[in-house]
C-alpha cells in the first residue's frame, strides 16, 4: 500500500510541475504554443511543448501550422500523416467548450527532423516559435548528431541560439 501511495505522490509532483520549470531553446521559461483564438495544443493540453513520461514522441517542437512551407506542404503532406493540420475542430485554448483552428501546435522532435530532411532542409519549412520550443528536443538532438544534426543545426538557425 505505501508503494501505492509514493506512486501517487509522484505523478502528482510530475503533472503539477509548473512550466516555468522548463526552459525554452532560448534558455528562458518555456511560452505558450498555442494562444487564444487557436486550437489548445501540447501533449498535455496545456498549452505548452511539454511531456509525461508516456510521451513516446516527445512533443516539444512548436510549429506554425498556419504558415506556408516553400514548397507549398505543410507538416502533415510532407511527413505523410492524414492532414489533421488543417483542422478547424479542436477545442480552443482559451475555452476548451468552442472550436478553433489549429495555428501554432507541438509536434514531435523525431518527426520534425523528419519533416526538415523530407522538405529539403531547413529553409523549406513552416515557421517555428523559438520561445515555445522545450529545450528537450535540442538535448535530445545533440545526443545523436549523425542523425539529427540536421534539426539541431536548423533549430540553431531559426532561433539564432
Amino acid at each position: 500500500m505505501m508503494i501505492v501511495w509514493i506512486q501517487a505522490l509522484l505523478f502528482l509532483f510530475r503533472s503539477g510541475r509548473s512550466n516555468a520549470t522548463f526552459e525554452n531553446v532560448n534558455g528562458e521559461a518555456l511560452q505558450p504554443c498555442s494562444q487564444d483564438g487557436t486550437a489548445l495544443t501540447g501533449y498535455t493540453r496545456n498549452g505548452h511543448c511539454v511531456d509525461q513520461n508516456d510521451d513516446t514522441g516527445s512533443h516539444h517542437i512548436c510549429i506554425n501550422l498556419a504558415s506556408i512551407a516553400s514548397s507549398d506542404q505543410n507538416f502533415c503532406e510532407v511527413t505523410g500523416q492524414s492532414d489533421w493540420c488543417s483542422s478547424t475542430d479542436f477545442p480552443c485554448h482559451e475555452d476548451q467548450n468552442q472550436s478553433c483552428a489549429i495555428e501554432n501546435w507541438c509536434v514531435c522532435q523525431w518527426a520534425f527532423a523528419s519533416y526538415i530532411e523530407k522538405a529539403g532542409g531547413c529553409d523549406a519549412i513552416q515557421d517555428i516559435q523559438c520561445d515555445a520550443i522545450n529545450m528537450k528536443a535540442m538535448d535530445a538532438y545533440k545526443k545523436d548528431l549523425t542523425q539529427y544534426g540536421e534539426a539541431l543545426a536548423c533549430l540553431y538557425e531559426r532561433c539564432l541560439v
